[in-house]
């Protein structure tokens, strides 16, 4: 990678990062409000790679309407009618959409459903139910993750993690990437217990850990899922949204498992420790 290339890679990350960070810092809104764009931007970014003859736009409308109401309704609960009514519409519209395969129709949308907007509402759920910070956290530890399994990975990686769907991944790396975030799961208890939210569930240093080793398996499983379903669409990217790091999809890959995992491991760290 010449130097103008990683140029651009390490400024669009940054911004990336940023705006990310940003929304968190602002609160629950903020969290909701963040959802709401990765759902309209992998919508889009989804009927695009996946074959437009079976994404007619009005049906890609009706998908993304029913993801948003249904990522800010943990903030307005009346939104919930809105995820129903946006549901049923479109089965109905498909019946009038100009599209060659309708199973092929649906099945995107409800693979957009679950796969993007569901995630986007449990995160909507922690920041209201425990606290924002904890959201923070969470993407914290999936780019530790990432730079650690890249560094490990590319100096001494040689054993195939998932050669069928990432030939690039290794056994070294993933070690590499849960060294990493074990580490500064350490680091975060100590100095941001309060701060990251996690003293109210009264987690202590092993709590720390397992949410660490939980971000890294679960975050690096989204990451297989996305290159598979990449690999049979015969795509490197998918997209250009992100210069130098490819689409919305790309980005938010690991997100999208590990924020289930998260917020089952919370649901029981509160009841275990109330």
């Amino acid at each position: 990678m010449d130097f103008h290339k990683l140029l651009i890679r390490t400024l669009s990350g940054l911004v990336y990062c940023g705006i990310i960070i940003g929304a968190i810092l602002s609160g629950r809104w903020g969290v909701a409000a963040l959802g709401t764009v990765f759902i309209l931007l992998a919508n889009l970014e989804f009927s695009k790679i996946a074959g437009n003859k079976d994404r007619a736009p009005s049906l890609t409308m009706i998908d993304i309407l029913a993801g948003v109401c249904l990522a800010l309704s943990p903030m307005e609960p009346t939104l919930a009618i809105g995820v129903i009514i946006a549901v049923m519409s479109r089965f109905i519209l498909q019946l009038y959409a100009p599209v060659s395969s309708p199973v092929a129709s649906i099945s995107h949308s409800m693979l957009m459903f679950m796969w993007v907007a569901v995630p986007m509402l449990l995160m909507s759920c922690i920041s209201v139910m425990w606290s924002p910070m904890i959201i923070l956290a969470l993407f914290l530890m999936l780019w530790i993750n990432d730079t650690g399994a890249f560094l490990v990975g590319s100096t001494i990686g040689k054993h195939r993690l998932f050669e069928r769907v990432s030939p690039k991944k290794s056994w070294e790396g993933f070690f590499g990437g849960l060294l990493f975030n074990v580490a500064f799961a350490v680091l975060f208890y100590y100095v941001g217990n309060e701060f990251f939210g996690m003293a109210r569930l009264h987690a202590g240093l092993v709590a720390w850990i397992l949410m660490a080793v939980i971000v890294t398996v679960f975050g690096t499983f989204g990451d297989l899922v996305e290159s598979q379903l990449k690999r049979t669409l015969h795509l490197k990217d998918t997209g250009t949204m992100i210069p130098g790091h490819g689409g919305i999809l790309d980005r938010i890959d690991s997100l999208l498992l590990a924020l289930p995992a998260v917020f089952v491991y919370l649901f029981f760290l509160t009841i275990f420790n109330n």
